[in-house]
């Protein structure tokens, strides 16, 4: 649990038009990162690791025009990463699920890992099959793995994982795991016991849940959290915290065969100004990217490329408290609501508006919730005045963790329609939206690998993103009982799981705006990624120039 800190000191900013300069929205910290566009001090204190990696690397990369490896033809490749989310922590344990598990597992493997549908395939664990009755499930791994520390991958240590991953005390995944009721392991073998028929945790414990590190490096969690060791595809060697990681290729990894990377230079995004210029120069061939960076870097001819995922971002309303408790007043909300705006303004128009926490296309995405509550403010103050309120009476702070020009076009399309938001910074923001003390807020999610789990974060009633608990749409549990009940190859899936959705869209606790890009760019030297959702994975991947 997030523990007890000092009440802050809280920044009122007056109600303004909303701003054109992109940005967008456990640890749920980690997930806003993911979701938002860096701040004005990240963007200084990039800029400057980004010149001094320069500095240093530049040497090693005047030979090499093509950004690729190293100068020395037929020598070993290199992918050089900037990144907008160097890892605070590396036990995935702290880190949670959110962007930075995508560094992580660099060096984590996981029981499962996802492909470009979407689903579950074997990782460490080579199959696995369920009990008759959907309540037990038992993964078998690969033989003869092991740790980069030379433990063995077995039984015991996936036992060790979930288990620390469900008690240990500044665990951000306690929540993702309630379903497990008791591990057990023999040899190769791990046998989930569950405390209800979940049909969902081969989907679940893939990378953004369960990284697997070493038990016997994290006997010691806080040394971990800064030396990683995993059985993943790259070995860390070299670690500045917060700064740069130097990786290079683990020779035991199960598919090392598919990983034809040999070095990793991992080092956190300078200024998103200069990250075009420094792939072009190849001080780095691989980098985050954001919107307004996109259109610099087609026209110098780099590969932009959008990697399929999962993010959502959406207006969290309480509705235990006034006026929410009125439902016209929810209503009224969402038809105020103009997506488009969010997507042209945050996005450069390469986001997409959103009504629902899945991409369409998606299976979990619901066609028949499309355009529920298209935007309508004639409709939003009819609305209103139904609810008894005229233009100014409804007064409230708008509380976020930090400045984010999303709120502010929130702030103008409420005003619009006769409701004043003030908006209110407050740096431990996690710990009231947490508690559901707010009544109002702005959040961002980059999904899960498991539809279910997605959809019980939003709309449970213990959900961490339902800022409305204990609060839950009619119908919802008995909806999402039934997916857990279905196996996913049933060809009853989809229809029980947008079925799920659609009762979770009753919600009045969320209303969804918009979804911004997985934005990546890459010099001609790397070769394209599988577009496995939410995920980059290497396998496969090639750098040219060697």
């Amino acid at each position: 649990m997030t523990p007890a800190q000092p009440t802050p000191a809280t920044t009122t900013t007056p109600a303004t038009t909303a701003g054109a300069s992109p940005r967008s929205p456990r640890s749920p910290r980690r997930e806003r990162q993911h979701m938002s566009v860096r701040t004005t001090a990240r963007r200084l204190r990039g800029a400057v690791i980004g010149i001094a990696v320069a500095a240093t690397l530049a040497s090693t990369v005047s030979a090499c025009g093509n950004g690729g490896a190293s100068a020395a033809a037929g020598g070993p490749s290199t992918l050089k990463w900037a990144s907008s989310y160097f890892p605070t922590h590396w036990d995935p344990v702290v880190s949670g699920s959110g962007a930075q598990f995508r560094l992580l597992s660099l060096v984590h493997a996981s029981l499962t890992r996802t492909d470009e549908t979407g689903k579950a395939v074997p990782d460490l664990a080579k199959d696995w099959e369920y009990n008759t009755a959907g309540d037990q499930v038992t993964f078998h791994l690969r033989p003869g793995l092991k740790f980069t520390d030379g433990e063995p991958v077995d039984g015991a240590a996936i036992k060790f994982a979930i288990e620390r991953a469900k008690t240990q005390k500044n665990s951000a995944l306690f929540g993702d795991l309630t379903s497990i009721k008791e591990v057990t392991a023999s040899g190769l073998d791990v046998v989930v016991k569950l405390a209800q028929v979940d049909h969902q945790i081969p989907q679940l414990l893939g990378q953004r849940v369960l990284q697997v590190s070493s038990p016997k490096a994290a006997q010691d969690p806080a040394k971990l959290d800064q030396n990683p060791v995993g059985a993943g595809p790259f070995v860390v060697t070299q670690l500045v915290p917060g700064t740069k990681a130097v990786l290079k290729k683990n020779p035991d990894y199960w598919d090392a065969a598919n990983i034809h990377i040999d070095n990793v230079e991992l080092t956190s995004a300078p200024d998103a100004s200069t990250v075009v210029s420094g792939l072009q120069t190849g001080v780095y061939n691989f980098a985050d990217l954001t919107p307004s960076q996109a259109d610099a870097a087609k026209k110098a001819g780099l590969d932009v490329f959008v990697q399929p995922g999962f993010n959502a971002s959406n207006i969290s309303i309480n509705v235990n408290k006034a006026p929410f408790d009125n439902p016209k007043v929810v209503d009224a909300v969402r038809h105020a609501i103009n997506r488009k705006e969010f997507v042209d303004k945050l996005t450069f128009g390469l986001g997409e508006p959103t009504d629902q926490p899945f991409p369409e296309g998606y299976i979990a995405y619901d066609p028949e919730s499309k355009n529920r509550w298209p935007y309508d403010p004639a409709k939003s103050k009819a609305l209103l005045a139904e609810a008894g309120f005229k233009p100014g009476d409804i007064k409230l702070d708008l509380v976020i963790p930090d400045a984010q020009p999303a709120s502010e076009i929130v702030q103008s399309q409420l005003a619009a329609v006769g409701i004043t938001l003030t908006i209110k910074v407050d740096k431990n923001w996690s710990k009231p939206f947490f508690a559901k003390e707010l009544a109002l807020s702005i959040y961002g999610t980059t999904g899960r690998d498991s539809a279910v789990q997605t959809l019980t974060a939003h709309f449970g009633p213990n959900g961490p993103l339902n800022l409305s608990t204990p609060y839950e749409p009619a119908g919802f549990e008995a909806a999402v009982a039934k997916v857990r009940q279905t196996p996913l190859d049933s060809p009853d899936y989809p229809t029980a799981l947008r079925a799920a959705t659609r009762a979770g869209l009753d919600s009045r606790a969320l209303v969804f705006t918009y979804s911004a890009p997985n934005l990546f760019v890459k010099n001609k030297s790397v070769s394209n990624l599988p577009k496995n959702p939410a995920h980059i994975d290497w396998t496969g991947v090639k750098i040219s120039g060697r």
